[in-house]
């Protein structure tokens, strides 16, 4: 598929840009899927946001980044009154979501210039994890955060979370659900997740019924018309646009699933890449950490690190970091990726019950690849900064 070209997967055909953001600008809701570690698919979003804010200044933008608790936040830094380290750390972006946050501060700053009401479309993941473990009936009504019985899934899609499931299993194939309830609770919660965001994106509507909502949903939920988008359409919404990236590199087949349904309503050629995976800016401490009581506790020094030149140890429980108090695992990533290179930050740290000062001097330069715990990958629940 050619890089920069709209095609309409159904029938293979190139499509004007210009006719089909039109289109989307008179739909209700569109959805644009992502794979949410590529540059490409966000600056592809911005692009396609843009262009229909364009023909459609009334739309507003849900993200499925965000649980529905933190909504009073996203409404806040729309109306200005936060700064984008504050915003980050109130809606507890390293929990909530984790990605790097540089790949999605120009939707979050667009939505902000224009005063576009920015939505959470999702729910908390242990809800999500729970249904996983325990299964939907087994969750109390009062328990399930407002979500509603999901409609039954396709079974196309039973049978590709299947081989999502089996290959998390490192298994051949999965078993049929009625074979393997670990398997049933797994789409399950899957469904719950579909669920959630559709019955939010109906409701988003009906409150901003001026113009389209413009979901930033990872593509796994939209693909086929499996997920969101059929339980929007038992909500009622039957005419939602889905449009996805498609690389260079991808077989166009795999456009049509079989009995030719379409991979979305449109996808749009970008260049594969080698290495898609965002890196965080800013300097490194080289650790791994974790939350532990009273603090966050170093689970891995890298060598020829930051961490290692202040004297940092594994087994240290960082308290206060830049004076302010550390309680989680992303208050501390936060902080130290707000620093500057060149700067210092002061440490208060527990060893051995004993309470150290430690200065964490960052270069002025980006240093060398360090040896030890990678940098940029999570081990387990372990984080790595």
């Amino acid at each position: 598929m050619n890089i920069g070209t709209w095609i309409a997967p159904s029938t293979g055909e190139a499509l004007d840009a210009g006719d089909w953001i039109n289109d989307l600008a008179a739909r209700p809701v569109v959805l644009l899927g992502e794979t949410h570690t590529s540059p490409d698919d966000h600056r592809w979003q911005m692009q396609v946001l843009a262009a229909v804010h364009s023909r459609a200044p009334n739309l507003s933008i849900g993200f499925e980044a965000f649980p529905r608790r933190v909504q009073p936040v996203l409404d806040r830094w729309v109306a200005g009154e936060l700064s984008k380290r504050r915003f980050l750390a109130e809606v507890g972006w390293g929990d909530v979501w984790g990605f790097e946050p540089a790949l999605y501060m120009p939707l979050f700053d667009f939505a902000r210039m224009n005063s576009v009401p920015m939505i959470a479309l999702n729910v908390d993941r242990a809800l999500v994890s729970r249904v996983g473990r325990e299964g939907w009936d087994a969750v109390p009504r009062d328990e399930r955060e407002g979500v509603g019985d999901p409609a039954p899934p396709n079974p196309a899609y039973v049978v590709s979370l299947g081989r999502v499931y089996a290959q998390h299993k490192k298994k051949e194939d999965a078993p049929p659900q009625d074979e393997d309830p670990a398997f049933a609770r797994f789409v399950q919660a899957q469904l719950t997740w579909d669920r959630a965001m559709a019955e939010a994106i109906a409701a988003a509507r009906k409150k901003h019924a001026a113009g389209p909502l413009v979901g930033i949903i990872g593509r796994g939920h939209l693909e086929y018309g499996y997920g969101v988008p059929h339980q929007l359409s038992d909500l009622g919404i039957d005419d939602a646009a889905v449009a996805v990236t498609w690389t260079d590199e991808r077989d166009c087949a795999e456009m049509l699933a079989d009995g030719g349904v379409p991979v979305a309503d449109v996808v749009f050629g970008v260049r594969a890449e080698a290495d898609e995976e965002v890196k965080p800016r800013g300097p490194l401490l080289g650790v791994l950490i974790s939350e532990a009581e009273g603090g966050v506790r170093i689970d891995g020094v890298s060598e020829n690190s930051v961490a290692t030149a202040s004297g940092l140890e594994k087994g240290d429980v960082v308290t206060h970091a830049a004076g302010r108090a550390v309680e989680k695992s992303a208050d501390f990533a936060a902080i130290i990726r707000s620093q500057p290179y060149g700067t210092w930050l002061p440490l208060q740290v527990l060893r051995a019950g004993k309470r150290i000062e430690v200065v964490a001097k960052f270069p002025a330069r980006p240093h060398p690849p360090m040896k030890g715990p990678s940098p940029h990958k999570r081990k387990s629940t372990k984080k790595a900064e």
